[in-house]
């Protein structure tokens, strides 16, 4: 066996692993509700059927996936270099269109976590119904950060799986056009790229002093709460980021693009700076990191905003009542 060869196949027998063990659970125990948490655990909807005929199934849709497809392609066919790439994802979107619909189609619940993924997936379903959940998280987590980072001043953080197209493209597009306007008038600015598996398309990011590139991290809090402003500028993607939550709840000033900000509510919105282009992202940036006054209001806005809208505290009773009306509890 190659080194190259060995990755896939403890891939390979780790899925097989898994496909073992739940089918053993299947067998031996009787649920009145599977749940199915994103697009790719609903290929395992035949198997749950089979063996737990009389569970009621739900299908936890963590994006709309053929819209994400088609957003990637919309972008990537500006640009003549990444047309293969548009090609791939225009496929991409078409298949997985089908497969979500028949998910949607077969299932009892359907749950969305937007507005706007939910109206993409509603003509899948006979009933039309798709209730929404917001993605969630438990606030306090974020409130208070154990370790205490001093990262200096003018710090800019992103955090996201640094290997996932979305994030890969919103960081060469800042640090190429957004960065570069920003140092002009903010000369010592310096951007935290925060995540895991940072991708190859990101490693000349190491060569820029003003730049750092973290990889994996125990925990994102310390950085959120050592910057000066959250920037979310994502081209790409659905469903409600729960990047920009956490950066609220840590009381960030956030700046983002209308794509980052989509499925929030308007009172959500009103706590952001919502930039439509390279240029006015850049000036919001620099208009932040130069008035202390606003990122404190913005952050006290973040903060109680999320807590009303998005802490599990406030979801659990609608995704319980959802359950209801497919007949459970």
């Amino acid at each position: 066996m190659t080194a190259s060869s060995q990755p896939d196949m403890i891939r390979r027998l780790a899925c097989s692993a898994f496909i073992q063990k739940l089918l053993e659970i299947l067998q031996s125990e009787t649920f009145d509700l599977v749940q199915f948490e994103g697009l790719e655990m609903a290929g395992y909807l035949p198997d749950v059927r089979q063996h737990q005929p009389s569970a009621k199934l739900c299908y936890d849709a963590h994006n709309a996936e053929y819209r994400l497809q088609e957003n990637i392609f919309s972008v990537d066919r500006s640009d003549p270099r990444h047309w293969p790439a548009a090609a791939y994802s225009l496929v991409q979107a078409r298949r997985i269109k089908h497969f979500e619909r028949e998910v949607c189609r077969q299932v009892d619940c359907v749950l969305a976590v937007s507005d706007e993924d939910a109206e993409a997936l509603r003509p899948f379903r006979a009933d039309r119904r798709v209730a929404v959940i917001p993605n969630g998280i438990f606030t306090s987590e974020y409130e208070v950060s154990a370790e205490q980072l001093d990262l200096g001043e003018n710090v800019l953080v992103f955090t996201g799986k640094m290997d996932y197209r979305p994030n890969v493209d919103a960081m060469v597009w800042f640090t190429a056009d957004i960065l570069p306007l920003i140092q002009k008038h903010v000369p010592d600015v310096r951007l935290y790229i925060v995540g895991q598996q940072p991708h190859r398309r990101l490693e000349a990011l190491r060569d820029n002093e003003h730049i750092a590139l973290t990889g994996w991290v125990a925990d994102v809090a310390p950085f959120l709460h050592a910057a000066d402003v959250y920037v979310a500028p994502l081209r790409m993607g659905s469903g409600t980021r729960l990047k920009i939550l956490e950066a609220m709840a840590a009381g960030c000033a956030i700046t983002a693009t209308p794509l980052a900000a989509a499925g929030l509510p308007d009172e959500a919105r009103s706590a952001l700076i919502i930039s439509e282009d390279a240029a006015q992202m850049a000036q919001a940036i620099i208009s932040l990191l130069q008035n202390k006054e606003q990122r404190a209001k913005l952050s006290d806005m973040a903060k109680a905003v999320v807590h009303k809208h998005y802490d599990w505290s406030v979801l659990i009773p609608r995704l319980l009542a959802a359950y209801r009306e497919i007949g459970l509890g």
